[in-house]
């Protein structure tokens, strides 16, 4: 099966809000940690280090634990039978993302902070679904020993 590989950060500010983007596809539209696929020889970090810097404007950014894998298969990445998405902590000072050429290229209407409050009442969709879930466990319980691997 050939999946994209891509690595995307769960950016939390000092107050433990998160930073998501909002994707609009043709058929689709949900809210999604920022980053994307790995370019040929990028290690992850590298590759989030790139994305964060490409689709949020953040420059410097404290990269720690891979704590989630994403697998789906679907039409979610053109050439590709679906993804494989490796999630990792990243935390930061509080910013305002500035919108960039990659938001219309890649659908991202929207870009805002969230409190896990906030994700837990919301009625909007996810990548993955159980995201809401997921970040106040991870906040709640800690980072898992392993990456926990997740579908969509």
């Amino acid at each position: 099966m050939n999946l994209r590989h891509s690595t995307r950060g769960l950016i939390l500010d000092p107050s433990d809000r998160l930073l998501l983007l909002r994707c609009e596809l043709p058929n689709l539209s949900f809210w999604v940690a920022p980053g994307g696929g790995l370019e040929p020889g990028e290690s992850a970090h590298e590759a989030l280090t790139r994305e964060l810097r490409e689709e949020v404007g953040l420059l410097s950014a404290d990269i720690q634990q891979h704590v989630w894998r994403q697998e789906a298969v679907g039409p979610y990445a053109a050439g590709h039978d679906g993804v494989r998405n490796d999630y990792y902590v990243v935390r930061t000072a509080h910013f305002t993302p500035e919108p960039t050429s990659d938001w219309e290229l890649e659908g991202v209407s929207d870009c805002r902070w969230w409190t896990v409050d906030e994700l837990l009442a919301a009625e909007a969709e996810f990548s993955p679904r159980a995201l809401p879930s997921l970040v106040h466990a991870l906040l709640t319980e800690g980072v898992p020993a392993r990456p926990l691997l997740m579908g969509v």
